[in-house]
């Protein structure tokens, strides 16, 4: 099978209340907002998420189906502690061949032909374990390293993402009821904290998928397919103590696929056929139905639309 054929163009219209959906270490880990009080999620951070569906999709023999490069330490499926160790483990034998490098990294690990990686990792002496204890996840090494310093750059973009409206966020203290350290009497600096939540927004997020990007990794249509899915099930299994389980939703998914490799309509023009709003009159939206969503019909670029609760699109 060739690689990815045809543009694609996508927006997905998510909502949130009573979550911080993406946290800003440098403000406290407050929810994201710009200059205009619009509520933010980074590309980064969407990424992240795409990357954990992906990880869960299994076959019918119930194998997982795509294997991952960038992996969060808390939810790895391999014993590499480090995309370096993963690296060396997996790619050993092409580490001194960029072109087939390039291409067993595109067909072992379906993000780095998605979103592309830097591989730029120094050349090591070889080392000794310490007392013979090997390191857990980290291959032996015999003789010296090579370095490696390879960009690869994917087909899949994606924007931050912006709610529609300016969001209103709300914190509280919160208090540790036991005491980590001492005899439990007396209580430490650490024991107050915050937390922080958007009490209601809808968001939105655009991106691509360039085949002319695709032919140089390896992409192919059914992983089109697999980004898809994955955006279509963005929040699932994604429930922690800032996002509680039902917070964050999909309200639509919306999956332009032109007819050919440069696309019947530039991006900017298909990115502005979605447009949504707060209806008319309503000053303080709180609930999807506040909302209008409108989408503009581009000849000869029909749109699959993935919308799972049927809110209400006008097609304009």
């Amino acid at each position: 099978m060739g690689t990815l054929r045809n543009k694609i163009d996508f927006a997905v219209v998510f909502s949130v209340k009573g979550a911080n959906p993406n946290g800003d270490p440098l403000n406290g880990n407050r929810p994201r907002t710009n200059y205009d009080g619009l509520g933010e999620l980074s590309d980064v951070c969407i990424k992240r998420k795409i990357r954990n569906r992906l990880m869960e999709m299994q076959n019918d023999k119930g194998k997982h189906t795509y294997s991952i490069f960038v992996q969060s330490d808390d939810n790895r499926l391999d014993d590499y502690r480090s995309l370096r160790a993963r690296v060396e483990g997996v790619l050993e034998n092409a580490m001194n061949d960029e072109m087939k490098f390039r291409e067993e990294s595109c067909n072992k690990w379906i993000d780095v032909r998605s979103f592309g990686q830097v591989f730029a990792y120094k050349a090591r002496k070889s080392e000794k374990s310490k007392k013979g204890n090997e390191v857990k996840g980290e291959p032996e090494r015999k003789a010296d390293d090579a370095g490696v310093s390879i960009g690869i750059r994917g087909p899949v973009s994606i924007h931050s993402a912006f709610s529609v409206t300016p969001v209103s966020v709300s914190s509280i203290q919160i208090t540790k009821s036991v005491s980590g350290e001492g005899d439990g009497t007396k209580k430490a600096s650490d024991t107050m904290g915050m937390k922080h939540r958007v009490d209601h927004g809808v968001y939105v997020t655009y991106g691509a998928i360039n085949p002319q990007l695709a032919s140089k990794t390896w992409f192919k249509d059914e992983d089109a397919k697999a980004i898809k899915n994955a955006l279509e099930h963005l929040f699932d299994n994604d429930a922690s103590s800032a996002r509680p389980e039902g917070s964050m939703e999909v309200v639509a998914v919306i999956w332009w696929e032109h007819n050919c490799n440069n696309g019947q309509y530039s991006s900017a023009v298909v990115h502005r056929a979605l447009s949504v709003t707060s209806q008319k009159g309503v000053t303080d939206p709180n609930k999807i139905e506040d909302y209008s969503i409108k989408l503009k019909n581009l000849k000869g670029l029909e749109p699959e639309i993935f919308n799972p609760n049927n809110v209400v699109i006008e097609r304009i």
